[in-house]
């Protein structure tokens, strides 16, 4: 094969870039946009979930720590800098007379108010634990 000559590919690298590029740009949106939409829903849901009142027992409690970092780039020179966040979720696990076990999301800060073998009555609604009173003795 001579220097000048196409091995056969032509212009498929930016054609295939040119072809598949949307599709991706496409794909990462939908998936993006479907997180949120999916978040709003489960908030939404939650939310409009009838407070229930329960007999149960703190059976265990766990914290979920999620980092994130963002990278920002200031103007045209190559000067860029990352900063990174972190958000701590706090789950709480109650077991109810029936025996059935439950992991709530504490959305009232109760994490530090309650420990594992408490019994009382749990307020719910939905996937979010809002009250916990505690037997007393």
């Amino acid at each position: 094969m001579s220097l000048g000559q196409d091995p056969g590919f032509g212009n498929m690298g930016f054609d295939f870039m040119f072809s598949v590029f949307p599709f991706l740009f496409f794909l990462v949106f939908a998936i993006i946009i479907g997180g949120i939409i999916f978040s709003i829903v489960k908030y939404a849901r939650n939310a409009r979930a009838p407070q229930e009142s329960a007999y149960a027992r703190v059976v265990a409690k766990r914290m979920d720590v999620r980092h994130s970092t963002n990278h920002h780039h200031h103007g045209d020179n190559s000067l860029s800098h990352a900063s990174t966040s972190s958000r701590t979720y706090y789950y709480i696990t109650l077991e109810f007379d029936n025996g059935t076990r439950k992991e709530f999301l504490d959305v009232k800060n109760l994490f530090g108010l309650v420990v594992e073998g408490d019994t009382g009555y749990a307020a719910t609604k939905g996937d979010w634990i809002v009250a916990f009173e505690r037997n007393a003795g």
